[in-house]
């Protein structure tokens, strides 16, 4: 089968790069079709990259969500970040992350840096967000 790999330029493009890259999902690697396999995802990749830019996440919600996903209580960052108050002003966003609170909860949760070191949504902005799972009520009508 002889697929002949060219860069993406427009959306049609794209979809037909997207459409080879289904058709050979499972070609073995080192084939010739494995390695148009692996030239299809990078030219993919890199059309994704610099056409939907995806933004780092806030550093408060990326803590918070780690913290779901491993069953953590405010407590169990206190080794990282410090006190009780103070893991809890961090969680409200009253106080910033400092390097060494960065390092140590890289280390400790898991988390890339770069992610941390973001500036926070701050408080009110994020008062304002809506949760993952919840949802808005809308205002009921006056009469």
């Amino acid at each position: 089968m002889e697929i002949m790999v060219r860069p993406i330029h427009t959306e049609a493009d794209y979809d037909a790069a997207l459409a080879l890259v289904d058709a050979l999902m499972d070609a073995e690697p080192g084939t010739p079709e494995g390695d148009r396999l692996d030239v299809l995802v990078t030219l993919v990749e890199a059309y994704e990259a610099r056409h939907w830019h995806i933004a780092a996440p806030d550093p408060i919600e990326a803590i918070r969500v780690r913290m779901e996903q491993k069953g953590l209580r405010q407590r169990d960052l206190e080794p990282m970040i410090g006190s009780r108050g103070r893991v809890s002003e961090v969680l409200s966003r009253k106080r910033p992350l400092t390097l060494p609170m960065i390092r140590r909860l890289a280390a400790g949760l898991g988390l890339r840096a770069d992610i941390l070191i973001q500036e926070p949504v701050p408080a009110r902005r994020a008062a304002r967000r809506p949760r993952e799972g919840s949802r808005r009520v809308a205002p009921k009508p006056a009469g």
